[in-house]
């Protein structure tokens, strides 16, 4: 171990003020841990515009109360040289492990800065900070959250006052403030924060129950899995105030739990995440299961299908955005539709048949989120925001009841989901997605593809021939840079290839557009092959 990496842990333990990271540490360096110290002291945890998020531990590389109290310190230095001084700071958190304790560290930090903090009294979904923000007139919020991410992760999430997360140039100058923060014994910190709790979530539930109009059929039985997160006590909460049933909740994964003991990644994108829902759901003779990740900002949605193994399918994030988007925009709102580059091209084909206008945003809810004239949008990882107005976020406790609702319109007519789907198809033609994702522990790797991919980009994928090649790093006229590869393809079809921006991972996304007559089953299955196709030969060429 080098003079200069000792040095620097023996600094970090002198001012960690958690027993746990300081107990941790100090025993790496009892053993002469040199890789692992190397790896936690290599760098800082970069905050960008998903704020921070990584592994918990000691070390400046790790989600830690260390790492917190600055950044705490750092917004608050930004929101007041900006003037944002005016209103509180709304601070929420989920379940996972010191949770409690990062949001506690912020409001301490918070107050000690001379603003007002306001502090959740309970873990909460993360879209009522989101909605408490415009609510309370704040003029930031952060939740800590790790999201879907695995059990041994934390972050922490920032919104400015308009309700929506931050975007550039907010997260350069708040990590420009974090880097200026001085020795941690000279940050202050207060203890007279306020709390918020019933009044805020019963405005949040009171603005949910309204979107269901008196009148609509509310027949339906219900499974549900909160996926050992904070959604089950305000997703009843909301479902009952809606006047719908309560829904079954899976017993093994009803109460929050940060280590995910019955899921191999907390995600219900992830295969397998749901199964126990869908074991539910076949127990009960459900109409639908119904499933939110661990802070309650994302909602899946399974439906029961006779042509499927186990006789029930999850729908894709793009079918489920879809469905949402017919169904809120076939009134014509007067408004905008949106979602990311990477989700289906089918919602702008809807939002030209109602006359609602429709744009395209980079991936992720600060962008969508902040679309102005909202009235819908949603991105493929099964984010939705259904009512823009009152949360300018995802939200899968306000989506999870407009699906209840989409579904129980349904069969009071004597159909389901899936006939809606097919109604689609007809319409516009089939909009078939899917995804290539690829989990790497060395992210040189996905540099390495992105590289190749723009080296020596295809000219066929699949059946297909590509048309048109747009690097994202180069920006747009309406698409702010980023990096990714947007492939079009021929008959309509696309592939966008980027990194993701919370893990570890390539993520590819595909779509291919099938002519229906009246023969979905068909087209399905063609759409399938060409996707299945496509798949492969840019698995090819990625060459991980």
């Amino acid at each position: 171990m080098t003079e200069d990496l000792k040095a620097a842990a023996e600094a970090w333990l002198s001012e960690d003020p958690d027993p746990d990271t300081r107990a941790e540490l100090a025993q790496l360096l009892d053993v002469g841990a040199t890789d692992e110290l190397a790896d936690r002291f290599a760098g800082t945890l970069e905050f960008g515009t998903a704020g921070l998020r990584g592994a918990v531990g000691a070390g400046p590389n790790r989600m830690n109360r260390v790492v917190v109290i600055r950044a705490a310190a750092g917004l608050a230095a930004y929101l007041k040289a900006k003037g944002l001084t005016t209103g509180p700071v709304l601070i929420g958190y989920d379940a996972r492990h010191k949770s409690d304790v990062f949001a506690q560290d912020t409001a301490a930090v918070i107050r000690g800065a001379g603003l007002d903090a306001v502090l959740l009294d309970r873990p909460t979904p993360t879209p009522v900070v989101a909605f408490g923000i415009r609510h309370l007139h704040a003029v930031a919020g952060v939740v800590v959250t790790a999201s879907h991410n695995p059990p041994q992760d934390n972050g922490y999430k920032v919104y400015l006052g308009d309700g929506s997360q931050i975007v550039p140039p907010a997260d350069a100058e708040i990590a420009a403030a974090i880097a200026a923060v001085g020795p941690l014994a000279e940050v202050p910190r207060g203890d007279d924060w306020q709390t918020a709790g019933d009044d805020l979530l019963n405005a949040y539930l009171d603005r949910i129950a309204h979107l269901v109009p008196a009148d609509a059929p509310r027949d339906l039985k219900v499974a549900y899995t909160p996926l050992h997160g904070v959604g089950r006590t305000l997703v009843e909460a909301a479902v009952a105030r809606a006047g719908f049933a309560a829904p079954q909740v899976v017993a093994s994964q009803a109460d929050p739990d940060p280590d995910f003991p019955t899921v191999a990644f907390p995600n219900p994108e992830e295969p397998g995440a749901i199964d126990a829902a869908l074991d539910l759901a076949r127990k009960i003779g459900a109409d639908i299961a119904v499933a939110n990740d661990p802070d309650a900002d994302r909602c899946a949605v399974a439906v029961p299908d006779a042509s499927t193994n186990g006789g029930w399918r999850m729908l894709r994030g793009d079918e489920l955005g879809s469905l949402l988007g017919e169904f809120l925009l076939s009134s014509g709102p007067n408004g905008v539709a949106a979602c990311s580059i990477v989700s289906s091209s089918l919602l702008g084909k809807i939002a030209a048949s109602y006359g609602v206008r429709y744009v395209e945003t980079l991936t992720g809810f600060k962008w969508i989120g902040r679309v102005p004239e909202l009235v819908f949008g949603y991105e493929e990882a099964l984010g939705y925001c259904v009512d823009p107005a009152a949360v300018k976020d995802k939200d899968g406790v306000s989506t999870l009841v407009r699906v209840l609702q989409l579904a129980a319109q349904a069969k009071a007519a004597g159909r389901t989901l899936l006939d809606l789907l097919d109604d689609l198809a007809i319409k516009h033609g089939l909009h078939a997605t899917d995804q290539l994702s690829m989990r790497v522990d060395d992210l040189a790797l996905i540099a390495q593809a992105m590289d190749r991919l723009r080296a020596t980009p295809p000219s066929t994928l699949g059946s297909y021939t590509v048309a048109r090649i747009d690097d994202l790093s180069d920006g747009s006229e309406t698409l702010p840079p980023t990096d990714g590869l947007r492939y079009t393809l021929s008959d309509g079809a696309r592939v966008v290839v980027r990194p993701s921006g919370t893990e570890p991972k390539l993520k590819c996304y595909l779509e291919v557009v099938v002519p229906v007559s009246t023969d979905v089953a068909s087209a399905r299955r063609r759409a399938g092959e060409n996707l299945s196709g496509i798949k492969q030969a840019l698995s090819a060429a990625l060459g991980i």
